[in-house]
């Protein structure tokens, strides 16, 4: 992944889509009288129906699109992830796996496969993801890989009625929040508008010299969370900062990224529905939430952390005795997984708990928890 002020010119059929979807934040802006939050401007950008980026039909991650996720790097890591499932399932008797945002559900198989082979399959395999293009992909993905464990899958339009029992995981899920950019103004925050200029869209000028933002929509999401689990945990990763770090001095202009064919760069106004704009997270926030909403913290750590504790080595060794060949193409998977300038401090790992009390395997050792 490159920063870069360059990015490839998209396709006429991309910038035609793109251009539907500006004409409908342009009468949006219009309507809220010539202007409207960033916060409003990124949910269009990704969510608006039919058109937003992580909606529409096109092709998001792996090498054909924007960016790479780790399951898609190495089974390794989903393997892990499946260990401590294992854990939960085994001291509940039994449950469900939901899975918030499959991705190309390449999770999500080799996840029920590696369930399989140490016997810890979930009753079900539930899905919750808004868009039709990757649930196609999901589908295909599982059937390519374990196409006997596919009756156990459900797809989910919204999170279930019933509250289960088991794990809801969250890999890469909250940095695709919509967030509220702010500018500290004699230390006051002042929320950013959008508005345009001529056929572009552009801030609303404000004097400060410190912008950052945050998640205006955790408190509400932790409780749906706490609502669907009746026992068990939640697991979220993702790449964060604790809250000191998050908004330390130096750090002037935020953590807003948008990813465009693997490119990185810094600008969410152009494109709109056709690049990935994420923000970091801060994981005091997400704590400090899912306390107020009645879980109970049951873990922080960093990837490298959880994956270690969680069995990585045994994995890695697993993996090859069954095909020596491999040897220097997992050990640059682990390396990408694991190291600090990698994937391996970058990001966090944090568990929640509701009725389950037993300390999770994947923070055994170097808790962070302090940090928050």
């Amino acid at each position: 992944m490159r920063f870069t002020d360059t990015l490839p010119t998209p396709s006429a059929e991309a910038l035609a889509h793109s251009e539907q979807l500006a004409q409908r934040i342009r009468a949006a802006i219009e309507h809220h009288g010539g202007s409207i939050s960033f916060h409003d401007f990124m949910q269009m950008a990704l969510y608006e129906p039919g058109l937003g980026y992580y909606v529409a039909g096109l092709r998001k991650i792996g090498q054909a699109g924007d960016f790479i996720t780790a399951p898609e790097i190495s089974p390794l890591f989903s393997q892990c992830l499946a260990n401590q499932c294992a854990q939960v399932l085994t001291e509940l008797g039994g449950g469900d796996i939901l899975e918030l945002g499959a991705g190309s559900g390449i999770m999500a198989a080799d996840m029920l496969a590696h369930l399989e082979n140490i016997g810890c399959l979930p009753d079900h395999y539930l899905i919750l993801d808004l868009s039709p293009e990757l649930r196609d992909r999901q589908r295909q993905t599982l059937q390519q890989h374990v196409p006997h464990l596919l009756e156990r899958v459900e797809w989910l339009d919204r999170l279930p009625a019933t509250p289960l029992r088991g794990v809801i995981v969250g890999n890469e899920v909250l940095d695709a929040m919509p967030v509220e950019l702010f500018t500290l103004v004699d230390g006051e925050k002042v929320i950013r508008h959008v508005t345009t200029q001529d056929q572009d869209f552009a801030l609303v000028a404000v004097e400060g010299d410190y912008t950052s933002e945050f998640n205006p929509a955790l408190p509400a999401w932790m409780r749906s969370m706490a609502d669907t689990l009746a026992a068990g945990v939640l697991l979220l990763i993702d790449y964060g900062y604790e809250h000191a770090d998050y908004y330390r001095p130096e750090r002037t202009e935020g953590t807003l990224l948008c990813h465009y064919q693997h490119r990185v760069h810094a600008n969410p106004l152009i494109y709109p529905g056709l690049q990935d704009i994420t923000a970091s997270v801060d994981f005091t926030a997400v704590a400090n939430t899912g306390l107020d909403a009645g879980l109970e913290l049951a873990g922080y750590t960093t990837q490298a952390m959880f994956l270690a504790n969680s069995g990585l080595e045994t994995l890695f060794i697993q993996a090859l005795e069954a095909n020596p060949a491999n040897q220097y193409k997992l050990a640059q998977q682990v390396r990408t997984l694991s190291l600090p300038a990698e994937m391996g401090e970058r990001f966090k790992v944090m568990a929640f708990s509701k009725g389950f009390t037993p300390t999770l395997d994947g923070f055994r050792l170097a808790s962070r928890q302090h940090y928050l």
